[in-house]
């Protein structure tokens, strides 16, 4: 077999393999030979077909199998032989193949970046440092009641956290009305900032019945364009008012959050220590975000576009969860540049951890694989077959032993890192950092 290779634009390769005749024309005839004791072709006994009736039926399929499996296996026998590390599937093209020639292929490729890591004494971070006190506690068994808050119908004037039911029109410049500015029947929870800025508080004290016109503006980075920073009014019929009243801290609350004994010091035992979870999970995921912020700033590396691309087509995918979409959402709707950023900041992110991974010899700690098992486990009803079906299944094992191993670059970023501690309260530690820029 020979091979050659060239350099394209950037981290592109072209791989021109020719393979020897023998090896394509033998192996199609075995298999021949061997399908004349098989197969079934009228007028003739099994087994005893002629070589050249099986050739004549058979041959030109059997020989593009045979081509699929050479190229294949000559491909990665070239990549291995030049020492080439191939992203994703190569394209192969310009194949010449003629019966006692020699088989001849062009392939097409990326290949992964060489990577030299920067200085990891030069990482610099903040670490979150924070507590639960009694206020955050009181805070958080509020937000628990008001979940579970009911409506009344009431005649008194409409308070912060009542529900009205209203029509509405909005217009701009008091004329022209605008698409998605108009309701009848709406329900809104004053206070839930649902809408823009000034409709709901300018709602605070009206009754069923009031008609109000409200003149606001919207903020100068609303989504849709033409609405940009106008004056608009809106026109409100107020059809009702509901006023709001939370649940008792009795044990009918209690159970409604799994505590079926122990009353309310159970309760907020439970809620307290919910809440030091999800610090923890926050703590941890600012500081992993923020080593991999600096990361990125200090080690810049060619990124090969066919990992950008699959970044995409993931970034894609998320948006439609979340948003509520089917798996039959084709995901062409929605443009490739509206992602491109973030998906090569992931995509780099994703070869430099790699790299951390390769020279520092990690591998996915055992003991903290099963801890963050146990620690999804532990949110259900029955922890242990939750920790069984994680085993049980390899694709769900390798994203948590994925995850653990980000932590432990993180962790070893650490050990190196200039850091220092940043006091924060419950409220802000558990808010994520704004979204670093690519």
């Amino acid at each position: 077999m020979q091979v050659s290779i060239e350099s394209s634009k950037g981290l592109e390769r072209q791989v021109k393999v020719s393979v020897p005749a023998e090896k394509i024309d033998s192996e199609v005839l075995q298999r021949l030979q061997k399908a004349t004791k098989t197969v079934n072709i009228k007028g003739f006994r099994k087994g005893k077909v002629p070589l050249k009736v099986v050739q004549q039926q058979y041959g030109k399929a059997v020989r593009q199998e045979v081509l699929g499996e050479v190229i294949n296996s000559s491909f990665y026998e070239a990549i291995k032989q030049e020492d080439l590390k191939p992203v994703g599937q190569p394209k192969i093209e310009e194949v010449d193949d003629k019966a006692g020639q020699d088989l001849e292929y062009k392939a097409t490729f990326e290949v992964y970046p060489e990577v030299k890591l920067a200085d990891l004494a030069k990482v610099s971070i903040a670490r979150p440092v924070a507590d639960i006190n009694s206020e955050d506690l009181e805070k958080m068994i509020e937000v628990l009641r008001n979940q579970q808050a009911s409506f009344d119908s009431t005649e008194n004037p409409a308070a912060d956290g009542d529900k009205v039911n209203i029509d509405f029109v909005g217009t701009l410049r008091g004329k022209k009305e605008f698409p998605g500015g108009s309701a009848e029947g709406h329900e809104l929870v004053l206070g839930s900032n649902s809408m823009i800025p000034g409709f709901e508080e300018g709602l605070v004290g009206v009754s069923a019945g009031d008609e109000t016109l409200l003149k606001l503006k919207f903020p100068k980075d609303y989504h849709a364009e033409e609405l940009k920073g106008k004056t608009v009014s809106f026109a409100v019929t107020v059809n009702a008012v509901e006023a709001k009243t939370l649940p008792a801290l009795d044990d009918d609350f209690f159970a409604m959050y799994g505590v079926e004994a122990g009353g309310e010091e159970k309760f907020r035992e439970d809620v307290e220590a919910n809440m030091q979870r999800e610090l923890n999970n926050a703590i941890r995921t600012k500081v992993k975000n923020r080593i991999m912020d600096q990361l990125y700033k200090l080690n810049k590396v060619e990124v090969p576009e066919a990992l950008v691309a699959n970044e995409i087509i993931q970034l894609k995918k998320q948006m439609i969860q979340q948003f509520g979409g089917g798996q039959d959402f084709d995901l062409n709707m929605l443009p490739d540049d509206m992602f491109k950023d973030k998906a090569k900041r992931r995509a780099s992110l994703g070869v430099i951890v790699s790299e951390v991974v390769n020279v520092e010899s990690l591998s996915p700690d055992e003991d903290q694989v099963r801890a963050r098992i146990d620690e999804i486990a532990s949110t259900y009803e029955q922890p242990s077959e939750v920790v069984d079906y994680y085993y049980s299944k390899p694709e769900l094992l390798s994203s948590v032993e994925a995850v653990v191993l980000e932590d432990q670059v993180t962790e070893l970023v650490l050990s190196k890192a200039k850091v220092k501690e940043e006091k924060l309260s419950y409220e802000d530690a558990v808010k994520p950092d704004p979204e670093a820029e690519a």
